[in-house]
């Protein structure tokens, strides 16, 4: 009786399965957006095949979530569009699927992409220091915070402006004058390039 009746394994070549290629993937995307914009994916995958299929994944609580799909071209080479939602800091990844030759690869990108909405803002500082915060503390020319109407003391916001990003917390209340959301303090200002008044993309 051969060898391999009772699923025995006799050795031959045509009884092991064949060995999947390793498969590697590249991606690159702008780290910052604007809420409801496109965020354009590009990348590779290292192969070179045409017509894998890569998946655009955000987390979503323990797992992961698809928000685009598209198939490589000539080259190895593709590119997506995710509609950017909601505000802050966003794990998101690259994955292809594995076909019958080459396994599955996957890249998350490293601190992931921040999404932000606009926010018109003003700052305050010069002949206010010394004066009491309230939320504690004194105004001094190097305090680095924002004052907000509402939001409660100690609320943590990523500011962008000019390529410049600078995480900051509510240290006070204002600002006082029509359509504007935020007061800068004089140190956030400077750190982020920021004018006399004007537009800055908030998580918040």
């Amino acid at each position: 009786m051969p060898a391999n009746a009772h699923g025995q394994d006799n050795g031959s070549a045509a009884a092991q399965p064949a060995a999947q290629q390793t498969e590697t993937i590249s991606v690159s995307v702008k780290r910052h957006a604007l809420a409801g914009q496109r965020v354009k994916f590009g990348g590779k995958v290292g192969s070179g095949a045409d017509g894998r299929s890569v998946l655009i994944q955000q987390r979503a609580g323990k797992g992961w979530k698809t928000v685009a799909r598209t198939k490589t071209r000539g080259g190895g080479r593709f590119s997506a569009y995710w509609r950017a939602t909601g505000t802050g800091r966003k794990a998101v990844r690259a994955f292809v699927r594995g076909d019958a030759g080459t396994a599955p690869a996957v890249r998350q990108l490293k601190g992931g992409v921040t999404v932000y909405v606009p926010r018109n803002a003003s700052w305050y500082g010069p002949g206010l220091y010394g004066n009491k915060l309230a939320c504690g503390g004194r105004l001094r020319p190097g305090t680095v915070g924002v004052a907000h109407k509402t939001l409660p003391c100690g609320t943590k916001i990523t500011l962008h402006n000019k390529g410049r990003t600078l995480t900051v917390k509510v240290i006070d209340r204002g600002p006082y004058v029509g359509g504007r959301y935020f007061d800068l303090t004089a140190a956030t200002k400077q750190k982020l390039g920021f004018g006399s008044t004007g537009t800055v993309w908030s998580t918040k």
